[in-house]
């Protein structure tokens, strides 16, 4: 378990921006100290729980060290296989939704980490989903990964520019798939 934090680890525990934190730190809302003979500033993690709990910030990313996966995709099937990889990996805590309304409700709820995002939902398109996420400073740190098996290349183009992080083919392999979700989330 870890002991002391950047202030990047922390604005990644805490779903905030990096500026954030460290806004917090310097006028002492949030304790901790600068790395002696440098700029760097380090918070203990008993600072940082403190400043979650005064601040009704849930601390479920910082006990689990899990990352939160939101899975939304209106086929079922696609869903359990996603579901059942990214669970048996051991590193995703995962939640699923089957259409742009859920995929909303669970967003602000869940806060993911990434959302696997389905590019033709039945209510929504997927391109929407991924602006509208992003257009939300609460979930600027959240990654979107596309997944789709009939976007043409301009598409998927538009798609990159409108916030999401990668894309995913359908049918695709569990390697692929795992490996585009630890890139996005900088795990391996």
């Amino acid at each position: 378990m870890k002991d002391l934090f950047t202030t990047g680890e922390a604005a990644e525990i805490c779903r905030v921006s990096q500026q954030t934190i460290i806004r917090c730190f310097d006028s002492g809302r949030l304790e901790g100290f600068r790395v002696p003979g440098s700029r760097f500033r380090r918070i203990p993690r008993q600072s940082l729980i403190k400043f979650m709990k005064d601040n009704s910030i849930p601390p479920d990313n910082l006990e689990s060290g899990k990352k939160r996966v939101l899975i939304v995709d209106d086929d079922a099937e696609i869903v359990e296989l996603m579901a059942d990889v990214l669970g048996r990996d051991g590193r995703f805590e995962i939640k699923t939704a089957s259409s742009g309304y859920e995929a909303g409700m669970s967003t602000q709820q869940f806060r993911p980490d990434l959302i696997l995002l389905d590019y033709m939902l039945p209510d929504v398109n997927g391109n929407v989903v991924c602006q509208t996420v992003k257009s939300n400073p609460e979930f600027e740190n959240t990654k979107i990964i596309i997944v789709s098996g009939v976007v043409k290349q301009d598409e998927i183009d538009q798609l990159l520019k409108s916030g999401a992080e990668g894309f995913i083919k359908k049918p695709f392999t569990i390697t692929e798939l795992t490996d585009k979700v630890g890139a996005a989330l900088k795990i391996r």
